[in-house]
């Protein structure tokens, strides 16, 4: 399971022009079933998803595709985690 942080850079300012792609892109990982969860990093620093069943090579990849990234608004990092104690309610994570 991963945690992947979308920071704002320097060139948040153009996040408008490709907002479009990349909730589009968001979708996407939605459809497909890797991302579980997206939301606002508070206040206003960007964005945070969280991804499964998918490993950290073609998560790299698949965040190299987003817009954002590919127009240097946003910097991702990307955090693996291994679930030691985990709720009965999110079990399928533990996967």
């Amino acid at each position: 399971m991963f945690i992947v942080f979308l920071r704002f850079s320097s060139n948040k300012m153009q996040a408008a022009q490709f907002l479009e792609g990349h909730n589009a892109w968001i979708k996407g990982g939605f459809d497909s079933g890797t991302f579980l969860l997206s939301g606002s990093l508070h206040p206003n620093a960007g964005g945070a998803l969280l991804a499964h069943n998918i490993d950290r090579k073609s998560l790299e990849a698949l965040v190299q595709e987003d817009p954002f990234v590919a127009a240097r608004v946003v910097s991702a990092e990307i955090h693996e985690i291994t679930p030691g104690r985990i709720d009965e309610r999110l079990v399928f994570l533990k996967g």
